[in-house]
This record gives C-alpha cells, structure tokens and sequence, in this order.
C-alpha cells in the first residue's frame, strides 16, 4: 500500500465496511458525506483497486475491499491494545469498551455497563442491542470486546465466561386460571394456547427441549418477534409463554403471574462472549472481572470453552 494512504481515510473505510452505509459512516465520524465519498475516492487510487460497488441501493465490499477490511481491524486491534496498555499504566483513566448483546440482554446489560461507567468515568462505552444473527455475525468478523449472549454460538471458536444466572419462567395473566396453582404438570401446560419467540430463538429451544424430554408436544398459537410483543399477548388473554425472567424487570410487581410449573424454571447463563483468538484489551478484562465480582460465576458449562480466573 502506498505512502500517502492516511490512517483516517482506513478509518472512514473500517466504518463503511461495517455499517455499509455511506451516510451512517459519516453520522458516525462526524463527517460530510462529500468528504466520506472524496477520502474513499482517494484511498481506491491508493489501492490501485475498488473497494466498495454499489449494487442498486445496497453497498458491497469488492474482494479486495473485504481484505482490506480485515487487514484494517487489525491495524486497529493492534492500535487499541497498545492504547489500552497505556491506559493500564495510567490506571484506566482513558479507553473504549465496545459491547453487543441480543436483545433480551438489553434488560440488564444497560445498567451493568452504566455502573462500570460511573467507576472509571474517563472510559468512553458503547452499546449495541440487535438479534441474535447479527451478534453472530460481529462475533464472526471479531468487530467488538464482548458480547452479551443466552447462549455460546457452537459453529464460532469462542471464549464464554458465565456471569449471570438467567432463569426461565412461565408466565401468564394476573387472573389466568392457572395463576395460583401449585405444581402444574407439563400435559396440563400444554393444553393452554402458547406464544412463542421466533424459531432459532435461544429461549424457544430450551422450552422445546423441556417437553421433548417429556415427550410432550406443544403447537404455539402465535409465533412473535419479540419479549414486549409476547408480554401483550399475554397481557391481552391470548395465551400463556416461558421468558427469561429478566424480561420482567420493568414491569410492576403483579403485572404478569409467574406459574409454579413442574421442570421450571429452566436455569440457564447469560455469557460475555468472545472471539477465542481475540486478546481482550485492559478496559474489556476490567469490565469482565467487575461482571465476575458483582457476584459468584456460574459454574462452566460442559463443551464450552470459560475464562480461566
């Protein structure tokens, strides 16, 4: 690469690569769109090659582009981990901390990060909140520290430190008919009509595999996209579901019945994942033994790789 290539213009281009948007690039660094087209226009004369086509209305990394995108995170791994190294030594007066979580995480993971933030001030931290694909995806392209995750991906090398108990429990109206029954057995569950998350979700399957355990089949009335959708659902009579009972964490005590189900709740993780080639840098370690502190760490899970304390 030549000379003249500017690690500004690498940094406009990291930014395009992952929001594939010109225009969200610029909102992002603050900058023109003039001047996004014009340092993009500059750094493809410098390759020698394109980077970026345009496809209708929808931007595409040439071949060459997508390897300069991946030579470019690295360029800014190794600058965040010598950044960070000296944030070490001036006692985390200064840094980033880049997290992703799905969006069942965004009940907790908000405050968590606010409490990290108000102990080292001087940090500057991010959050993004998406679906469980798009989280995959940035695992798999190694974009951000750590990622808040129900469940460790199995097809992506990673590291998976449990921090966070996250039962699930079945949930229903205030006056639904089961609301002050004791030890509801699974049949009897499975007769109500149910509202389920979307197949792939992390929650669905564990109740799936609950009643499959018990060779039970239950046919779910409504399949919805999200917790807040299945929370009015039940809300408006439309049946029963299991959530994680972090969902309930804003709502008023009373406002949903939790039922005493046979086999629930189901005890499950949360997990602060990472790449398992990835070095964490000393603000995303810190934030991690703080999560670890806050409480005693769920114990390893069979065939995933933890932190090793």
């Amino acid at each position: 690469m030549r000379s003249h290539t500017t690690f500004r213009q690498l940094e406009i281009f990291e930014s395009i690569a992952r929001l594939g948007s010109f225009t969200r690039a610029s909102e992002e660094l603050y900058l023109t769109q003039p001047t996004v087209s014009m340092q993009m226009k500059k750094l493809s004369e410098a390759v020698g090659v394109p980077l970026i086509e345009q496809i209708g209305k929808k931007l595409h990394l040439t071949p060459d582009g997508q390897e300069l995108a991946q030579a470019t995170r690295e360029i800014f791994g190794i600058m965040d981990r010598y950044t960070m190294s000296v944030a070490e030594r001036q006692g985390l007066k200064q840094g980033q901390l880049r997290l992703m979580a799905i969006t069942t995480a965004s009940y907790f993971a908000p405050r968590l990060l606010g409490e990290f933030a108000k102990l080292y001030p001087g940090i500057e931290v991010s959050l993004r909140v998406t679906n469980k694909e798009q989280v995959l995806a940035s695992i798999a392209d190694n974009l951000d520290d750590l990622y808040f995750l129900g469940q460790p991906p199995e097809d992506i090398d990673v590291i998976a430190t449990p921090i966070m108990d996250n039962p699930i429990v079945v949930i229903a109206a205030p006056d639904h008919p089961l609301a002050h029954k004791k030890n509801i057995r699974l049949e009897r569950l499975a007769q109500e009509p149910w509202l389920m998350r979307e197949k792939g979700s992390g929650t669905r399957n564990a109740i799936q595999r609950r009643f499959d355990e018990n060779g039970i089949v239950i046919r779910p009335r409504l399949e919805l996209g999200s917790n807040e959708a299945i929370k009015q659902a039940i809300l408006a009579g439309l049946g029963v579901s299991a959530l994680s009972r972090h969902t309930l964490a804003l709502n008023q005590p009373g406002q949903f019945a939790i039922l005493d189900v046979e086999g629930f709740p189901i005890l499950r993780h949360w997990y602060a994942v990472y790449p398992a080639g990835r070095q964490l840098s000393v603000v995303a370690r810190a934030f991690l033994d703080y999560l670890l502190g806050r409480g005693k760490a769920a114990p390893a899970v069979a065939g995933i790789k933890t932190r090793q304390s």
